[in-house]
Order: structure tokens, then sequence, then C-alpha cells
């Protein structure tokens, strides 16, 4: 979360969204292209290709008019409440108000299913220490063992082997890409973005364009990751895209700590997991982070202060979550509620307006579902035509790496 996260290949979809600040105004709605793009940066020859990504549609230009039944997952949510009043409780954990509008589907989620009492665990937790959780509390049937879990695409391998997750099918299992899911239903891909640069333009008047631009001077004590390295998807996947822009591979991210290395050495780096207060504050006016938190800040701050959004141009590096239910989880109809309300076409809605690409919005634009202000909201996607989606063989490899090596290597620890 801002400190975020089988042997198929992946991927992928492309995302619809992020803004440069320099970059023209949209023409016209974007959709994902029809194929996810091969990796022309800089991936070895045996690395996996993406599958093909689902075929999009055209987004809706007017106000949309339903052209199919009512979304499935009404029906399915109206017998699960019933039972779900009766655990009368939910724990969800690393799920911070300002990550991906997280705060108002909490908020619906709630007063849709009165009678139901949130337990919010620790909302800046990442994806290792979600798993952690999990496994300290398999015994707990009280409020601190989570139910569900919101973690990086790499953790889905970890999840299945370690059988952490209660397999589950949502109602609109179908419309789901078959990339983005565990087929027994363990797992499911939930949204997806890429890296950008959020900078504070009140303290930083030349913002840096890509990232070896980090490595200059005027950048000294400017610079956070969102997260932990140690623990965070977001952090680990920040080192990874460093490593493509700095001749590594899919298959090598060593050059990824190398780079961090040489941010920490020249005093660039802030040693500190960096958020969006952080940022408006100075404290640390440039952060490496998701395009769509970074969105969200800039809405948030409404230009104070301004921030410029900067997607690398060397290097653009898109990243998935998955969802699942705790293997463990005392309030399984609950945590199986909230998974159909994330899917359901109103909670995917509501992660769209925060600027990240819920997995099943092929399938809404296709039903013309999806509000025509809030598709033109949208910003160009030419950007996004050359994004780079690891596998999860790839990516569960280099997570491990840069969590083993990062202290090794770095020689550095990010406080909270």
């Amino acid at each position: 979360m801002n400190v975020k996260r089988v042997t198929w290949l992946m991927l992928f979809v492309i995302l619809a969204a992020v803004v440069v600040a320099c970059a023209p105004a949209p023409t016209a709605t974007p959709v994902p292209p029809t194929a996810a793009p091969k990796p022309t940066a800089v991936p070895p020859t045996a690395a996996p290709k993406p599958t093909e990504a689902p075929k999009p549609t055209t987004a809706p230009t007017e106000a949309p008019k339903p052209t199919t039944a009512a979304d499935p997952s009404a029906a399915v949510m109206a017998k699960l409440y019933e039972e779900a009043k009766k655990e009368a409780a939910l724990s969800t954990i690393a799920l911070p108000d300002d990550w991906l509008n997280y705060g108002e589907m909490k908020k619906t989620f709630l007063a849709k299913f009165a009678g139901i009492k949130h337990n919010d665990l620790d909302p800046q937790a990442g994806s290792t220490d979600e798993i952690n959780a999990v496994k300290a509390n398999k015994d707990n049937k009280g409020p601190q063992a989570p139910d569900t879990l919101d973690v990086g695409f790499a953790y889905g391998t970890q999840l299945k082997d370690e059988k952490l997750c209660m397999n589950y099918k949502v109602a609109v299992w179908d419309t789901i890409p078959n990339e983005l899911k565990d087929p027994e239903g363990c797992w499911y891909g939930e949204y997806y973005g890429v890296f950008s640069f959020a900078v504070n333009k009140a303290v930083i008047k030349n913002p840096p364009q890509d990232w070896m631009d980090l490595l200059k001077p005027e950048y000294k004590n400017s610079i956070a990751i969102a997260g932990d390295p140690l623990s965070s998807n977001q952090a680990q996947q920040a080192v990874y895209a460093a490593a493509l822009a700095n001749k590594g591979s899919l298959d090598n991210v060593a050059p990824g700590l190398d780079f961090f290395k040489q941010l920490a050495t020249s005093g660039n780096l802030v040693p500190v997991i960096g958020d969006q207060s952080k940022l408006a504050k100075g404290e640390t006016p440039i952060l490496i982070t998701w395009d769509y938190l970074a969105l969200g800040y800039k809405d948030v701050l409404k230009g104070n202060p301004e921030l410029e959004i900067v997607v690398p141009k060397s290097l653009v590096f898109g990243g998935v979550y998955i969802a699942a239910i705790s293997a463990y989880s005392p309030r399984p109809n609950a945590a199986k509620l909230w998974m159909e309300y994330l899917y359901s076409d109103e909670g995917q809605l509501i992660w769209l307006k925060g600027y990240g690409h819920p997995v099943r919005y092929n399938d809404m634009a296709k039903r013309n579902v999806i509000p025509a202000d809030l598709a033109k909201k949208l910003p160009p996607a030419e950007l996004y035509a050359k994004a780079i989606f690891p596998s999860i063989t790839q990516l569960s490899a280099a997570r491990k790496y840069v969590a083993d090596n990062w202290e090794k290597v770095v020689g550095t620890k990010i406080a909270k």
C-alpha cells in the first residue's frame, strides 16, 4: 500500500492512465491496446513473453445505458449478507484510505451492509507483513486475524504453495482474464498501474524525467520510495524497475540494488517511507510510487503544492495487485461479501475513480456501464504502449532477491 504488492506466463493489459504534466490533454477516451507489448528495453532472450491482453472495447462517449442484465454480484451479495451479519465483523489489512480510493470503498461497503464492524488492521503494512499476519493469527479467531489480503502479484505463488488462501470464485469470475487468476480461486487480479515520480514543484523546479536523472546532485535529500524493500511489494518493484532502466533484465534485478546504493551514498535517497504527507511538506519532494497513487495525491492536494507526475521516459514498468481470502479467516462470509463488492461494477468503478485500472475494465466498457465523465477523466494511454509486465515467476524471484540483499548491498534501512 503506501508500502504495498503457476507457472503461467504473464500478461497483460495496458493501463489507460497517467499524466505527465507536460502531456497534451487527451482528445479521445483511452482504452487498453489489443495485446500486451513485447518488451523492447532490456529483456533477455530467454525471458517469458507476455500473453495476449484481453481485447478492448470502445469506452462510452455518452451517458451509458446498460446493455445486459443487472450485475450478477448483487444476488450473491444479498445471500452472503445474511450470513455475514451473523459474523458481524470484517478484518482487512494494508488498505490505507489514500490507496486507490480505498477510503471510499470501505465507506460505501459499510453503508451498504450495515451491522458489520470493520477492523482496519495496519493500513501501512506491506505485502510480506500481510502474509506474516495471516500466519501469526492462524489460530486467532479475534479481530487481529485478517480475513482478506491485497498483495503484489508476485505473492500469488506463495499464497498457493503455502496454502494460505481460501479458494473462492466471485460471481463475475468469468470476466476476469485467465492470466490474472488462479484456476482454483486462490487469488485473482484486482487492478494495475505503472511507476512514476510524484514531484513537489514548490521545492523541485526541474523535475527528473528519467531514472538516471535521480542521481543528479540537485536532488540531494529529496528522493523517497513508498515502502520498505524488505517487505513492501511497491518498494521491491521500484528496485526491479530501476534494474531494467540500468542494464539489468527481467531475470537480473541486481543493477537495481546498485542504483539505489548510488542514491543512498550520494545522499539523494531519504531513508524513510515516502507518502503523501512527506511529499506535500517537502520532506521528500520526489516520491517513486505507482501512478494511480500519485494522481490521487494530486487531486487531494489541489495545487497546494502543485505536483508534477512523471512516468520515466526510458522504461514504463507495470505492476498488478491481487486479492485473496485468508485460509484461516474467522469470518469467511464477510470476507466473501467484501470480495463480491470489490469485483462488482460498483466496486470496480470506485477503483477507477482512484486512477487504478480495474481488472474488469474491458467487460464493463463492453456493457456500457462506465460513466462517460469518469472515462474521460482517465489520462491518455500512448505512453503505456511499451509497458513491461514481468511474469509471476520473475516477480517472485525478484522480490526475494531484493528482500534478501537490500541491506547487504544498499546498506540503508528504510524507516517508517
